[in-house]
């Protein structure tokens, strides 16, 4: 392993996740709100303790109750006026459900003169939720979406359909109380009534669209779960008010800042990367081929989301895979890695953030008996890379604003 790549890349992921944490985020979009009236508070998604944390800090009104969700090994002790639960994600449980009904019961006591002060980053899709069908079900049929390669996109217009709070129906849940609703966006374009399925934002997608995903993935339904893809969303909301308060491109320009400070010319391939884990690894594999002797060092970057379709039955991430997927497109090349990681601090269903690759990864995983075909097959990259020291590990970051991959060459 080149050691030297291996510190710059740990240090280019430690300096960009502590750029895009959401407490100066927080504090600018409430800097100058005044609230009347009772306030309320409700955080949820794999930030909502830290964005919780940071309203409290700031706000000069107390808080009438809260309730925080978020996953489990993510929240950081009591937080004043608030509840704080943990539940399941990427799949909803029971504890979603429960936290997710506490929710509920807190802002039925809202009445007009009232505010909601709403704190939502990625993962609220499986951290609220209230299924309009068998709990059995709804995490089958998200078990589903999650294995057929569907994007973010996709797999939310299906389950914002299967739920009484996405979809805009958690702010009609709020009325007549105003809802404020501070946003950061884990989603390419940053799409509100996408980002953790929008349980605050009238839904632009519709019955068609929901109907045309089920076909396109063949996803087993039940004929309740169908009726509920033929149910409209609610497509206007009069008692919200929305701000995005941060976004993979403020990651991709922390990260691309990382870079230069370590003497590396930043160059920003895309924030909008959307394709198959596997493909983006090879690519970025492909541009350090291209530069392999350059007059300067070289860092390229691209922040988005990709997606792995499973094909086995393996333990590992999006990240981690797309790591992998360089190695081979790099082997030999000395003074070239490849690493990606995700900003919340959890690849998939691992204690990883993402993984790293350098031009001695390919020959060091072949000592150890992985041939990277197989493992991708399997989708088992988190033991393949676990095995080399390819594994980049930072527990839960207080963030969620999507993935960041950088292909370094020196």
């Amino acid at each position: 392993m080149n050691q030297q790549l291996r510190s710059d890349a740990d240090t280019i992921v430690r300096q960009a996740i502590r750029a895009v944490l959401p407490d100066a985020a927080v504090r600018r979009a409430l800097e100058s709100r005044r609230f009347s009236g009772r306030l309320f508070l409700v955080a949820v998604g794999k930030a909502a303790w830290q964005m919780a944390h940071a309203a409290v800090q700031c706000l000069d009104t107390d808080i009438t109750d809260g309730v925080v969700i978020t996953k489990y090994g993510h929240g950081k002790g009591p937080l004043p006026g608030c509840r704080c639960f943990e539940a399941g994600h990427p799949v909803p449980d029971e504890n979603s459900f429960r936290a997710t009904q506490a929710a509920l019961d807190l802002v039925s006591g809202a009445g007009a003169g009232d505010t909601v002060l709403f704190l939502l980053s990625g993962g609220g899709s499986a951290l609220l939720e209230k299924p309009l069908i068998p709990a059995e079900e709804l995490q089958d049929i998200t078990g589903q979406l999650l294995a057929s390669g569907a994007d973010i996109v996709e797999m939310n217009t299906i389950r914002k359909r299967l739920s009484a709070v996405k979809g805009g129906r958690f702010a009609k849940a709020c009325a007549p109380a105003r809802v404020c609703a501070v946003v950061l966006s884990d989603i390419i374009g940053d799409p509100l009534d996408m980002i953790a399925s929008g349980p605050a934002c009238a839904d632009s997608s519709t019955c068609q669209q929901a109907l045309a995903v089920a076909e396109k993935y063949h996803l087993k339904l039940s004929a309740r779960a169908i009726d509920c893809l033929y149910q409209e969303t609610p497509k206007q909301l009069d008692n919200v008010e929305s701000c995005i308060t941060g976004s993979v491109r403020e990651l991709c320009t922390a990260a691309a800042a990382a870079c230069r400070s370590l003497g590396y010319r930043p160059v920003l391939l895309t924030d909008c990367l959307c394709c198959q884990a596997r493909e983006a690894g090879s690519f970025l594999a492909s541009i350090l081929k291209t530069h392999a002797r350059p007059s300067q060092p070289l860092a390229f970057l691209a922040g988005g989301e990709t997606v792995v379709r499973l094909t086995g039955h393996g333990k590992g991430g999006r990240n981690q895979e797309l790591a992998l997927a360089a190695a081979p497109g790099i082997a030999g090349i000395d003074n070239a890695a490849v690493f990606s990681v995700g900003s919340d601090g959890t690849d998939g269903p691992t204690d990883a953030a993402g993984g790293y690759v350098d031009g001695d990864t390919l020959a060091a995983l072949a000592n150890k008996g992985y041939d990277v075909s197989a493992v991708l097959t399997q989708n088992d990259a988190y033991h393949a890379l676990s095995a080399v020291n390819g594994l980049i590990v930072t527990g839960p970051t207080g963030t969620n604003v999507n993935d960041v991959a950088v292909a370094l060459i020196r």
